[in-house]
């Protein structure tokens, strides 16, 4: 069962309860820019030149110089202005003298500087809780990495009950945490125990379905990954309104892990074949006293372990660093997770404050994006298995391609931008509160299905390194979900990195092929089977 939905409680919740800022000047924007129109001469004031919006990210240094010699020469504009109409104009309202102390330019210095401070703090505060989101996505960068290897050594079920036992621990740890410090570093280390699933996943669905199924049993598998994001706020959102402790919200999920776990204790068996024919061997040199008995996955010098071990570890940056097809479809989740995670991190306080929601009923809204996951991997793996059964028929000796799945692809790359570009528009002109969770809903369900098709594909590709190939994606997809919260200035910079993906399902639909013969990992059986003679423990 995975782990994800803890990392997508409200931001806001994860952070102690900082002082209220009540002196904060925080008159409206809208009511200045009349003041601007109906009256020049009257310089507005505004809280600062950083626009707090749920529809945005937090502004660059470079666009606040540019926004505040842009409003320096306005205000000297309209301050010259109001000189020349002062003189014709009696009903002209402007200051009582160059020395007003109306004018936050004859401030104190003391009261200006406290002032910047005070937005300094907003804005410090505003990374914090993207911080509290992105460091558990940066665990699943890097978790994957190293449990994918292992479960190519020691199996999928020894993995995953050893990671969710790290995951409740310092899930637990998180709801004593007394300091944001505490809290960064002990979700870090929670990410990486939740992150095996990720590692543990695609392998398990190698092992147990033909290609030809795995698009119903991928759908299935990529939706509790995206899910938990969705249905995380909904349960954080009433935890913080009802209980008024944050630390509930982890205090709850870890007991969920913990049952998850002994589920999966009791019911989970071993579906890895090298594994299993591993125990078989050990068994009947037990029943049989002949030591000889081994696997084709096995050697019987004392180095083959270490040797395994360097292998299966280095692996999965070796296919990221080699394979082309690893490569684009890696970089093209990351943008789409990198989109999604952005729309994540605003999307609480777009209906928090942009329509005045308390914490339960804004949290509601993420039913919008638990719908559109779940149409996109149900109905998506589906039109994967359609699609795939209807080309393979079509060729003259019935053999599938694993471009036959990609055809989905090609139109997931446009819904997804149009769902993005809908939430944008809808929240940057403040429409009715359906607005946005009808782009939601249709940019999870682009997502959704994306991620399947993409998943798909790389387990079909390289069937022998399914766990590895989706954990060098997973850990190039993560990065992107770690770092555009951060930099990406707005919601529109992200919808031009989605439209930049375009073309990628139709470069791969046409070239696929081609990249796969340049492989010697996806070259075929025979060169698989000389691998296995070496004994490396492989899919």
């Amino acid at each position: 069962m995975d782990k994800s939905r803890t990392s997508s409680a409200p931001a806001q919740a994860l952070l102690p309860t900082p002082r209220r800022q009540d002196e904060f000047d925080t008159r409206s924007h809208s009511s200045q820019d009349e003041t601007y129109e109906q009256s020049p001469p009257v310089r507005s004031r505004r809280s600062s030149s950083i626009s707090f919006q749920s529809g945005r990210t937090e502004t660059s240094p470079r666009d606040l110089e540019a926004a505040q010699d842009h409003r320096t020469e306005k205000l000297a504009q309209v301050a010259k202005k109001g000189e020349e109409e002062e003189e014709t104009d009696p009903n002209l309202v402007t200051w009582d003298s160059p020395d007003s102390q109306e004018n936050p330019r004859n401030w104190s210095k003391r009261h200006r500087w406290a002032v910047t401070s005070r937005v300094r703090r907003q804005v410090e505060r505003s990374v914090e809780q993207s911080m509290m989101l992105s460091t558990f996505v940066l665990a699943f960068a890097f978790g994957p990495m190293v449990l994918a290897p292992l479960t190519e050594m020691f199996g999928c079920r020894i993995v995953l009950q050893t990671s969710n036992v790290m995951f409740i621990a310092f899930n637990l740890g998180c709801g004593a945490s007394q300091s944001s410090a505490q809290l960064m570093v002990l979700r870090f280390f929670a990410g990486l125990g939740g992150s095996a699933p990720l590692a543990v996943g695609g392998g398990t669905i190698a092992d147990l379905f033909e290609p030809e199924e795995r698009g119903s049993a991928m759908g299935l598998y990529s939706l509790a990954p995206l899910l938990g994001p969705a249905i995380g706020p909904i349960v954080g959102g009433w935890i913080v309104q009802e209980l008024n402790e944050w630390r509930w919200i982890f205090w709850i999920s870890s007991m969920y892990g913990g049952l998850t776990a002994l589920i999966g204790v009791l019911l989970l068996p071993e579906t890895y074949p090298p594994e299993i024919l591993k125990r078989k061997a050990c068994k009947l040199r037990k029943e049989t006293g002949n030591q000889e008995l081994c696997t084709a996955y096995e050697k019987r010098d004392a180095s083959a372990w270490y040797e395994n071990l360097c292998h299966n570890m280095v692996r999965p940056f070796v296919l990221l660093e080699t394979q082309p097809i690893i490569q684009v479809l890696a970089i093209y989740m990351a943008i789409l997770y990198g989109c999604m995670y952005i729309l994540l991190t605003v999307f609480a306080e777009t209906f928090g404050k942009m329509y005045k929601e308390r914490p339960g009923i804004a949290s509601l809204n993420y039913i919008s994006l638990a719908i559109g996951f779940t149409l996109g991997g149900q109905i998506g793996g589906r039109v994967v298995d359609y699609s795939y059964g209807t080309l393979t028929a079509r060729r003259p000796d019935k053999k599938g391609q694993p471009e036959f799945k990609l055809p989905l692809l090609m139109a997931t790359s446009v819904i997804f931008p149009a769902g993005l570009l809908i939430y944008s528009w809808t929240t940057e002109y403040k429409t009715h509160w359906i607005g946005p969770n009808i782009g939601a809903g249709l940019f999870a369900t682009g997502t959704m299905a994306t991620f399947l098709v993409c998943q798909s594909y790389l387990v079909d590709v390289l069937p022998l390194y399914a766990a590895s190939v989706l954990a060098a994606a997973v850990f190039v997809r993560s990065l992107g979900g770690f770092a555009f919260p951060f930099f990406a200035p707005s919601m529109y910079r992200a919808l031009v990195s989605a439209v930049i993906g375009i073309p990628s399902p139709y470069v791969l639909y046409k070239f696929g092929r081609y990249l796969r013969a340049k492989s010697r990992y996806a070259a075929g059986d025979r060169n698989a089977a000389r691998m296995n003679d070496t004994g490396m423990i492989q899919r």
